[in-house]
């Protein structure tokens, strides 16, 4: 037999005889004592409120108006209209009013909002193919299993886009008008591009290459999702730039919403023109809408929402209000642990004494 190399039995696994290995490094244990602890639980109660606060006053710096269009003003023939499937690619126009009492100065953010829409649903989330919206023609002709049954239409033709996600898109337009002193209504002029990340614009969403073709022949021998009224290449008629998987709604509307009440970009106020150079003035408006997203089935609801946004985003009250509610239970449990401590430890006796 050969001999065993180190040190044999049980000593071939003793740790080298090192500060560090046999746990002789300098240490330090804080002492919590009363006159430690009760000052770190006041100040941070203070930092929290403080916080709060801030950010209180913050969120109350922002201006929002919603408005719930579902069945409102002229919109409630619409409403009625889809509730029959068989008008659903029928045209349906409708307009409600909307009055602003005080000026939104300004950036001005008009969003579309929908409640009890469940974009979180997982077989929904995986209904698409993300190799179709990167430009890959394979893709294109070859829709991924996962958009099954929204792959291919009755005539076995491929869909682009393909899936769930892209053929519930929400395709209803709005038109802002201001009706000023003079009464004659003043289109607001919204910024209809830059409303998405950049990664999405620029790496998550791509057309195919043209190689010299028209938007129109490289979509060739492809179909439109069933609940779409026009195929992918002419969703913005008005914008050759904005069609295919580009156009900046499908990409809005492709990023899926985390809860079942939300609300996504439409577009921007342009502030180049007066009146609203320093935002939207105080007045009445009207919104014109062209009615073609039905919610009847999933029992939900359609709002329009006008809104400003500050550094700490939009009107959004729960971060001010949990750093407030953590203030207060800090605060109560210092409280707390001074009256224990001044009835029983502040002699330095011991509390089981």
């Amino acid at each position: 037999m050969g001999k065993v190399k180190g040190k044999p039995g049980p000593l071939a696994r003793r740790p080298d005889n090192s500060a560090f290995k046999q746990q002789r490094l300098p240490a330090w244990t804080p002492m919590l004592t009363a006159h430690t602890v009760l000052p770190s639980f006041y100040f941070m109660s203070l930092i929290c409120m403080l916080l709060g606060v801030w950010l209180l006053l913050t969120v109350q710096t922002t201006k929002e108006i919603k408005l719930d269009y579902t069945d409102a003003g002229t919109c409630n023939k619409c409403f009625e209209k889809r509730k029959n499937a068989s008008n659903a690619a029928q045209p349906c126009s409708c307009s409600v009013v909307l009055p602003i009492e005080k000026p939104f100065k300004g950036d001005v953010f008009f969003y579309y909002g929908l409640r009890n829409f469940h974009q979180n649903l997982r077989r929904y989330m995986d209904s698409r193919d993300d190799g179709q919206m990167v430009g890959r023609k394979k893709n294109l002709m070859n829709p991924s299993s996962y958009c099954i049954p929204f792959a291919k239409d009755q005539n076995k033709i491929p869909i682009a886009p393909c899936g769930a996600v892209a053929n519930s898109i929400f395709n209803d337009s709005f038109t802002l008008k201001y009706h000023g002193n003079n009464g004659s209504p003043e289109l607001v002029p919204l910024l209809r591009g830059g409303i998405t990340w950049y990664t999405d614009k620029n790496v998550k969403f791509r057309n195919p290459k043209l190689d010299g073709s028209t938007l129109a022949q490289v979509f060739n021998g492809t179909g439109k999702p069933p609940y779409w009224h026009k195929p992918v290449y002419e969703l913005d008629p008005s914008d050759s730039t904005n069609n295919g998987f580009i156009n900046e709604d499908l990409i809005v509307w492709m990023r899926e919403a985390a809860f079942p009440n939300f609300k996504k970009l439409y577009g921007v106020l342009n502030r180049a023109n007066p009146p609203f150079t320093k935002g939207l003035p105080a007045g009445n408006y009207s919104i014109e809408i062209q009615y073609n997203f039905p919610v009847q089935y999933f029992r939900g609801r359609k709002e329009v929402v006008l809104t400003t946004l500050t550094w700490f985003g939009g009107q959004n009250h729960f971060l001010p209000i949990a750093y407030l509610v953590t203030s207060s239970l800090i605060l109560l449990i210092a409280v707390v642990l001074t009256v224990l401590w001044w009835k029983f430890g502040k002699n330095g006796k011991n509390m089981e004494e």
